[in-house]
């Protein structure tokens, strides 16, 4: 079955002067980082609270692949996209360019699972989740 990707969320982020390391250009753990950070903003604009002790969603891997160095100063942009759910998950791409530039610097991916942070159990998606992933 071929995944379709909708384009859910889109920021922008500065790249800091204590991102980048010994080699000159952001180092890699910080591109989880960022990442992370638009996954929550798109979380959070969906209503979904990102805290312990209810259902909410889980990475269960992710990963990166480092096409074109980021360096400072600049201003990354980071685009997710999520694809058809199932039950209780869906996977996300993300694509990190510098404004002003299109290129691709950087994909990302995840897996989100809905969980239940008390048992640790999957739970269905929130229909507005679903709604917002599968939405054309």
């Amino acid at each position: 079955m071929e995944k379709r990707w909708k384009l859910v969320h889109l920021t922008t982020m500065p790249i800091r002067w204590g991102d980048m390391d010994a080699y000159g250009h952001v180092n890699n753990t910080v591109y989880f980082r960022y990442i992370e950070q638009a996954r929550v903003e798109w979380i959070e604009a969906m209503q979904v609270p990102v805290r312990p002790g209810a259902e909410g969603p889980v990475i269960i891997n992710a990963s990166c692949t480092f096409l074109i160095p980021l360096n400072y100063p600049g201003t990354v942009e980071v685009r997710t996209y999520a694809s058809h759910p199932g039950r209780s998950s869906f996977l996300t791409h993300v694509e990190m360019r510098v404004v002003g530039d299109e290129r691709v610097y950087a994909e990302g991916a995840a897996k989100v699972v809905w969980m239940d942070t008390r048992t640790g159990k999957s739970v269905p998606l929130p229909a507005h989740v679903r709604n917002e992933v599968e939405g054309e």
